[in-house]
């Protein structure tokens, strides 16, 4: 019999983001392992399925993420090639900042082992409903706050732009509640030249309760290494400018200049 591995994602919100995929995934699977951000989602979790397994027991103060994952990924495999029915059950998307969901899912494969991921909600789908945020009016990007400063990336002002675990930049180990504002003044720095130091953002982190709401807090980017912050803290910052449309492009697509303040066709 060829084993199977499902990745499913348990939500951001405690139960009340656990889809029915997800519920019936960890109710029928051989073997249930799971992150899980909460006790509540915990305990469901075991309720559906009584033998499940915390990852967790991985995670080590100062141990680099890469070989926290590789234990993960090596937990999961091993009941696939035994022909088993796996489930991976992780907070929130399990295919969004999940390094061994997607690598597992790489490694059944390329062993001819079938492996699938069901979505979830996942932070970012809470942030644009909290904030109010539409991607599709000015346009978004997003980054892990250490890959936007080692790779150098640059954002256009014009756009939002998402930073996520600005708790942890230029963190590489599992340290939770540690910050380090160094860093931080480096990524003010980096921010400055595109939207100035005085511009305001938002430190964001999605409730994990129905009874909770989220954390909003309006903050000058230069203010940033001096705010409290958690694994949890995104950045949003809203776009500085608005960019003028390319009059020549849209009279190539044929559209009415009036609608992008162009004025008369």
């Amino acid at each position: 019999m060829t084993g199977l591995l499902v990745v499913v994602g348990t939500g951001i919100k405690a139960i009340g983001h656990l889809t029915h995929d997800a519920r019936a995934w960890i109710a029928r699977a051989d073997e249930v392992h799971y992150v899980a951000a909460d006790a509540i989602t915990t305990a469901e979790i075991h309720r559906l399925h009584p033998g499940a397994q915390s990852l967790a027991r991985f995670y080590a103060v100062g141990r680099a993420r890469h070989d926290t994952y590789e234990a993960m990924v090596q937990s999961l495999l091993v009941g696939v090639r035994a022909g088993r029915t796996v489930c991976a059950a992780f907070y929130g998307h399990p295919g969004v900042f999940v390094y061994p969901s997607h690598d597992a899912i790489r490694r059944a494969r390329a062993e001819g082992l079938r492996a699938i991921m069901e979505p979830g909600v996942s932070a970012e789908d809470c942030l644009f409903a909290d904030l109010g945020v539409d991607p599709a009016v000015v346009g978004c990007a997003q980054y892990e706050a250490t890959d936007f400063l080692v790779y150098r990336r640059r954002p256009d002002p014009s756009a939002a732009l998402i930073l996520w675990q600005i708790g942890g930049v230029g963190d590489l180990a599992w340290n939770p509640g540690r910050t380090n504002a160094d860093n931080l003044r480096v990524l003010v720095a980096e921010l400055a030249p595109y939207y100035g130091d005085d511009h305001v953002g938002v430190v964001y982190e999605a409730p994990q309760l129905p009874v909770c709401a989220p954390r909003m807090d309006r903050v000058r980017l230069r203010d940033l290494p001096a705010v409290p912050l958690t694994t949890a803290s995104t950045l949003f910052v809203p776009p500085r400018e608005r960019r003028a449309a390319d009059a020549a492009m849209v009279a190539r697509l044929g559209l009415d200049a009036r609608r992008f303040g162009l004025g008369s066709p």
